[in-house]
């Protein structure tokens, strides 16, 4: 027996040894618990490197094997920025489907291809921004004011909801390895956050807790208890006097102590440099201080464009004792803890998720889910029986959004696999000359959405004083058009999107190309130009519209606003730069160069769309607006829209002009309205046929649209907003009080409700089941019976809505409290079932506690919301519930 125990002894120090031999630290050993590998990590940092690990762009710590990370990445409605993914709806459009399991899959496909992408980085040796694994999505902040121009990104203006594709999205991102973690997704903008944009950096923001606690507060509250969400990013505002990165009450006492948030989280980008910048928030005077605030309260990552503002600083920083290195280990504990969940200091073969292959992306299974998902997006507001189309074999395609490209991904986007626009998707089904397609005109005026490529019979250069064909390219491998090209040659148009560099044709490469040569137009007219032509990284679909492009023509620089008179046959001296160079909020990924014009005001619009009309059996007008009028901090300032921000609810003047010519004409209007936020189609409403809302639905638009413009599929899309009449319903944007905001509070009459939207079947509830009563601190199941009356198969969504009619303290005047997708064929019925708990019965006292009082309560089921003054079929059924007993509090 000695033997064998000397025997064992041995082999075990023996393997040991080879434990001990095969890791050079041990928080390289995958068999240790994480917590024990990030200890011993952290405490092998010098401070400096610390330092360096807590802002976005990490470096390397070579020493240690520690390599170089991102921590900044996007994947809102697919990967973005990072070169082609599927693009599904946009945010917006995912809510509207009120369908929580197709959430969960449009997640679970966003996180495949993100896997997929980040280990092919990885092994390319690229790790800069947009190529790896934490996402800062969903934007879960309420949509409280059509106005804000990135109410496009969250899921509505309805806390309920809201939570509940927050948390199936979490974690489809997410994941469910029991060890490690697919992606990590990001909660945001924590907290209090939802416009202007112009003021986003001064902003102070007061509500009281009662709104806080039932308005703003619920999405991130599920997405930390329910989906176990690894990041919260906090807002650039303040929340009463404090910035929200440096707020003791936001990041501690709600978030980690109320809610149990274990993860980490990250500032909005620049939000710290807010804290001391005169011209923003100014609350302390230098960087360090800034920076000490704001990870003592709990900040831990700083998305900042350079880390030198506190670098410089640091000695005195910790001598002063405004940083302290104890703040620093929980931050980097926390962070480091991140990583390691997600696999990246184990090997490959023993994270599942990294044997996704890129075959994934934009495959096949993902584009169809991508067109489920946009069909199930569109919401039919009107129909008085034009829809769906029979025997339409023409069609007039009128409108600034009939083919254009930008609509299809809305903000946040990567680059489409397979784009439909409808003109693409109408084209394809009727055969292209029974579609007779005119944008109309400007979608606002003197901003246009019908680019075109410069094509190759406009483009030349001079050889021997002769004009030939294309221009002189000269490719150079630094980004000033520095020294020799290291490529010269022709190429016929700017129309490029790269996968690899021109250059040496690796995935990520430093260069810059200079075009140049004549543009000598086929036609006279007065043009405006875009493209990519100078680098943005805002996706790669077209340049920054507002910014300066490097485009130059007879020597003067043209922008996307000026409009250039150019005559048929003049030559035109056409200087074209590109530069693909790294900045805060782009990469080298996919680099793309484009030349794009449209003709302008010398284009009689007016007259086509009315002789396109006289053609066509039906007219279908694409209008609305685009993520070029509304999205984030942008420097348009124009007619109902100013800094992203809309200033106006209205359509644009020049297109309802236009839809009245039409509506004269006597031929029958599909009105189909693309826009992240609502529009008062109040004139539409009242004089066209139909309308379908079509927000941005993906890469998939044109072939959802069509199905359900012929009937291909039983349109079952609600509103997650409501759709005011005008901008005088509204209180003041820049007030947070929810008095007279969303469906919950608003006590006018809406032109369409939250939850509204039409089918081309009939549903009928019947048999509602609820108890008379319960106690304050039971259930209450509830039950209804839906069937398909009508004559075509499809889902229906059934909503529940909750009215308390005897609150001693301010409730809304009704909300959400369950909703299902359900569906049902032509004649069937199913019993649909849903629970209430107290929390749905409860209210904040007047001591701003959360309370279930005994009172009266209405239950309401159906497709829409209890009374809402519109044409539907869809009756829905009411009954009332005693909550009776004592008051019961309830705890977190």
């Amino acid at each position: 027996m000695r033997t064998l125990f000397i025997l064992v002894l041995a082999l075990f120090i023996s393997t040991s040894s080879i434990a001990q031999k095969k890791y050079e630290f041990p928080f390289q050993n995958p068999e240790l618990a994480t917590d024990e590998r990030v200890q011993d990590l952290v405490s092998r940092m010098t401070l400096d490197e610390k330092v360096n690990q807590l802002f976005n762009a990490a470096p390397a710590i070579s020493r240690l094997g520690v390599p170089a990370y991102n921590w900044w990445n996007e994947s809102l409605h697919g990967v973005a920025r990072a070169g082609k993914a599927t693009v599904f709806p946009q945010a917006i459009g995912l809510a509207a489907t009120f369908d929580e399991a197709l959430m969960f899959k449009v997640a679970t496909a966003v996180s495949d291809e993100a896997r997929a992408k980040h280990h092919d980085f990885v092994r390319n040796n690229v790790r800069s921004i947009y190529t790896g694994l934490t996402f800062w999505t969903p934007n879960i902040n309420i949509f409280r004011d059509p106005r804000w121009g990135r109410g496009q990104e969250t899921y509505g203006e309805d806390p309920y909801l809201t939570g509940r594709m927050a948390v199936n999205f979490i974690k489809g991102l997410q994941g469910n390895d029991p060890k490690y973690f697919k992606t990590i997704a990001t909660a945001k903008h924590y907290a209090v956050h939802s416009g202007p944009e112009f003021t986003r950096h001064t902003d102070n923001t007061f509500v009281n807790d009662r709104d806080l606690y039932e308005t703003y507060l619920p999405a991130f509250k599920a997405s930390v208890k329910e989906a176990n969400v690894q990041s919260v990013m906090c807002a650039y505002n303040r929340f009463r006097d404090k910035p929200c990165c440096g707020s003791d009450y936001l990041l501690s006492n709600i978030l980690r102590n109320e809610f149990g948030f274990t993860g980490y989280v990250v500032s909005d980008c620049g939000a710290i440099t807010d804290f001391y910048k005169k011209e923003n928030h100014h609350v302390v005077e230098t960087p360090a201080q800034a920076w000490g605030w704001a990870i003592a309260a709990g900040t831990d990552l700083n998305c900042e464009e350079c880390p030198a503002f506190i670098k410089d600083h640091l000695d005195s920083a910790i001598q002063t004792g405004i940083l302290n290195e104890k703040d620093i280990n929980t931050s980097l504990t926390r962070l480091f803890k991140a990583r390691f969940k997600l696999g990246m200091f184990d090997p490959e073969d023993q994270v599942a998720y990294s044997k996704i292959p890129m075959s994934v992306v934009g495959s096949d299974e993902h584009l169809k889910l991508a067109q489920q998902a946009a069909e199930k997006s569109l919401v039919l507001l009107k129909n008085n029986g034009v829809l769906p189309l029979k025997n339409v074999k023409k069609i007039a395609l009128i409108g600034p959004n009939a083919d254009n490209p930008v609509n299809l991904i809305g903000n946040y986007a990567g680059l489409p696999v397979n784009p439909s626009t409808p003109l693409d998707a109408l084209r394809k089904r009727l055969g292209a000359a029974n579609v007779f397609y005119t944008p109309g005109g400007p979608i606002v005026p003197g901003i246009y959405t019908n680019y075109e490529i410069v094509n190759a019979k406009n483009l030349f250069h001079l050889k021997n004083g002769k004009l030939q064909p294309g221009l002189k390219a000269e490719y150079f491998e630094n980004t000033n058009f520095s020294g020799k090209p290291a490529i010269e040659r022709i190429d016929p148009a700017l129309d490029f999107h790269w996968t690899k560099s021109p250059i040496n044709s690796v995935v990520e490469e430093e260069f810059s190309v200079r075009w140049s040569g004549v543009l000598v137009p086929q036609k006279s007219g007065i043009y405006n130009f875009s493209g990519n032509y100078k680098f943005d990284g805002n996706g790669n679909v077209q340049s920054d519209p507002y910014g300066v492009p490097s485009l130059r023509i007879d020597g003067k620089v043209i922008d996307v606003l000026t409009a250039v008179n150019l005559e048929k046959g003049k030559q035109y001296k056409l200087d074209v730069q590109l530069s693909v160079a790294p900045f805060m909020w782009a990469n080298l990924v996919e680099p793309s160069a484009t030349l794009y014009w449209a003709e302008a005001t010398s284009r009689d619009y007016r007259k086509e769309a009315l002789d396109a009309a006289k053609k066509g059996d039906v007219i279908i007008f694409c209008g609305g607006i685009s993520p070029r009028l509304e999205g984030e901090e942008m420097k348009l300032e124009t007619t109902g829209f100013a800094h992203g921000d809309r200033t106006d609810l209205a359509l644009p003047k020049v297109q309802e002009d236009l839809l009245k010519e039409l509506q004269k004409t006597g031929k029958p209007i599909v009105y189909v309205n693309f826009s992240g936020s609502a529009i008062a189609l109040n004139w539409e409403n009242e004089n066209l046929p139909a309308i379908v809302q079509a927000f941005y639905p993906g890469e998939a638009t044109g072939t959802a649209l069509t199905r359900l413009l012929f009937g291909d599929f039983n349109p079952s899309g609600r509103l997650p907003i409501t759709f005011y009449k005008s901008v005088n319903d509204l209180p003041d944007f820049q007030s947070y009080v929810m008095e007279g905001r969303t469906y919950r509070y608003f006590k006018g009459e809406p032109l369409f409700t939250f939850g509204y939207g039409l089918s081309y079947t009939n549903f009928k509830y019947k048999n509602l089941q609820t108890p008379t009563s319960i106690a304050t601190d039971g259930d209450a199941r509830v039950s209804v019976e839906v069937t398909n009356t009508g004559k075509q198969d499809g889902d229906e969504i059934v909503q529940l809505y909750i009215s308390n009619t005897e609150a001693t303290v301010p409730v809304p005047i009704r909300t959400l409290a369950g909703f299902k997708s359900v569906f049902l064929k032509a004649g069937e019925t199913k019993k649909i079932e849903f629970t209430l708990t107290p929390q749905n019965f409860s209210v904040i006292d007047k001591d701003y506690n959360r309370v279930v009082e005994p009172g009266t309560f209405k239950i309401s089921v159906g497709g829409q919301q209890p009374d809402a003054k519109l044409i539907t079929v869809q009756k829905v059924l009411q009954t009332e519930v005693k909550v009776t007993g004592s008051a019961f509090s309830i705890k977190d």
